[in-house]
């Protein structure tokens, strides 16, 4: 692990592998330990970073109100990387998309699994899915409410906790059970959002995006991805995986490395 000093926070990271830069970021419920795979898998081609977002994993909480957006740029700045692909899963695929629109000049492409979108309005479904397995929990319960945000989105609605791999749900768990303790704080602080947002603005983003989803996720998820393609002008949507909910890199990174690999070939600085 390594820490660099951006703005008025510390921002952790780690970094591995050399040749055209490539940025990870990771979910809402998770940190940068999600992409170990990727890390280990596209080293001897790229330079990876993946970073955890501000208040999250070992990153500094904010003092002052923020953007992530303009924290990617300011990790970029200080690592000396004037353009990077960048690589988001769920809360950090919207990230992504905010960076690109936000500072077109430094993205060369994009690669998104699940990813949210800023300003984009859930269905009615996905919120009753939500009220069903999430709402009625004490939010002040921090473990039951990882355990309630696992059974949502790591197990999904399609399956039981029994088929999924107990090292994937732990790791998640404790991964959650972070975020949710960064996330009561950032709740505190103002974060500055693009105006309008990225669901009204799919049509400007200039470079090639790579889409994908897994086959168990909420249902929303691969509904988003289907958005995403078809808005973005350059976008690509990939199969949706077998056998994977919302965390795809984690669980599934044997093809989402191989999409990758062959994805970043393509790209250029």
């Amino acid at each position: 692990m390594a820490s660099i000093r951006v703005g008025d926070a510390t921002i952790s990271y780690d970094e591995t592998g050399d040749g055209p830069p490539v940025l990870l970021i990771h979910a809402g419920i998770a940190d940068r330990r999600m992409w170990r795979a990727q890390l280990a898998a596209l080293r001897d081609r790229h330079r990876l970073i993946a970073m955890d977002l501000r208040g999250y994993g070992e990153s500094d909480l904010p003092a002052a109100p923020f953007a992530h957006h303009d924290d990617v740029i300011g990790l970029l700045d200080s690592l000396g990387v004037a353009r990077a692909a960048l690589v988001g899963c769920s809360f950090g695929g919207a990230v992504a998309l905010d960076v690109a629109l936000a500072h077109p000049g430094r993205v060369t492409a994009l690669a998104l699994f699940g990813s949210a979108l800023g300003g984009h309005d859930w269905s009615d479904d996905a919120e009753q899915l939500w009220d069903d397995l999430v709402g009625q929990v004490d939010r002040t319960d921090l473990d039951a409410m990882a355990d309630a945000e696992v059974r949502f989105w790591v197990v999904g609605p399609h399956r039981q906790p029994a088929e999924v791999d107990p090292d994937l749900l732990a790791l998640a768990r404790e991964m959650d059970r972070r975020a949710l303790a960064a996330e009561a704080a950032l709740g505190d602080v103002t974060q500055h959002e693009l105006d309008p947002p990225a669901a009204r603005r799919l049509g400007e983003i200039g470079v090639p995006v790579l889409v994908g989803a897994g086959a168990l996720d909420v249902g929303e998820i691969p509904a988003l991805a289907d958005l995403l393609a078809a808005g973005i002008p350059l976008a690509r949507r990939l199969p949706d995986v077998p056998g994977a909910a919302h965390l795809l890199p984690l669980e599934r990174p044997d093809e989402v490395n191989a999409a990758l690999r062959d994805f970043l070939a393509t790209q250029t600085n």
